[in-house]
């Protein structure tokens, strides 16, 4: 189900002769909704995973919006120069869902969900070179625990990355199961008791973040989709957890008040001039109704920009 799925599509205010983009296609829920709206106008959906493209494809093609439709194999970072190769230098509206997709989370194999007992991957495109079990064999505890503090913000990074080393020294950690069990000996129980949530979860994500370089090309690449809007185009950007949210936050904000003059100065004297109105003070949750249909909504926030 895809999530905030009525408030995107609100955000975007759709025209039926328009051109848009799902950086993230994902199973493709967002994007033929959008098609649905469409008439004249054509979407662009890219993702880093073969499988997803595979799978919204023909979802999109069983609905009868292909025609309206191309789905481009690469990652939202590089959206500008992906559409520019495919003579596409404006748009109308464009829509990321950052993070995992649910068809992700639910192929066990792709190592993503700390549930269960699968190879050690979380690799968003199959074809990149480092998994998840890379890095937890090779860093040193110190880039470990960088990752788990930085990406995780796990208190207890120090303790999990040297149980790691300890563990890898025995035999080599390949499986989400094996990292379980190692969080769960670093975490004392006292302490993994006054916490409702995975006591893997921060760690998980870290990893993630770390195996699909999720964070250090975010802002860079939200200014690029920004400057492809034509004048009241709208952007909408859902995140998954703080450090996300943070980036594209600030971003939105900087973009919507650029002026780096001191408050005390009566004018503006830098010349730097808004590009965006945010359209979202505040970011959009979920409601009532879709956390009780998707759980996975919980922690999703929406924020929207138009371009001036």
């Amino acid at each position: 189900m895809p999530v905030l799925l009525e408030e995107c599509l609100s955000g975007l205010d759709i025209k039926p002769g328009g051109v848009y983009l799902d950086g993230t296609l994902g199973g493709g829920g967002h994007s033929l909704e959008i098609l649905k709206r469409l008439d004249t106008g054509h979407l662009y959906g890219i993702d880093r995973d073969g499988k997803a493209i595979e799978a919204a494809s023909l979802r999109i093609s069983l609905a009868g919006q292909s025609d309206k439709f191309t789905a481009v194999r690469g990652n939202f970072h590089d959206a500008k120069k992906l559409l520019s190769e495919l003579g596409v230098n404006k748009l109308d509206g464009a829509l990321l869902d950052l993070g995992v997709s649910s068809p992700q989370l639910d192929e066990g194999e792709r190592g993503f969900s700390y549930q269960g007992d699968n190879p050690l991957d979380m690799r968003m495109d199959t074809s990149a070179p480092t998994t998840a079990a890379d890095i937890v064999n090779t860093a040193s505890v110190e880039e470990l625990t960088r990752i788990l503090r930085e990406y995780g913000e796990e208190n207890w990074a120090v303790q999990i990355s040297r149980v790691i080393a300890d563990r890898r020294k025995q035999r080599p950690i390949t499986t989400t199961a094996q990292l379980v069990e190692i969080i769960d000996a670093a975490i004392p129980k006292k302490i993994r008791a006054r916490d409702p949530s995975h006591p893997a979860r921060r760690t998980f994500q870290a990893l993630r973040i770390a195996v699909n370089d999720e964070l250090e090309p975010l802002d860079r690449a939200l200014r690029d989709i920004a400057s492809l809007l034509k004048p009241g185009g709208r952007f909408c950007v859902i995140a998954f957890h703080s450090l996300e949210d943070r980036i594209v936050k600030n971003c939105f904000k900087n973009l919507a008040d650029p002026c780096t003059c001191p408050k005390s100065f009566p004018v503006c004297v830098c010349g730097k001039k808004p590009t965006v109105k945010l359209i979202t003070g505040k970011p959009i949750t979920a409601g009532e109704r879709e956390l009780s249909e998707n759980p996975r909504a919980r922690s999703a926030t929406l924020r929207v920009i138009e371009a001036l």
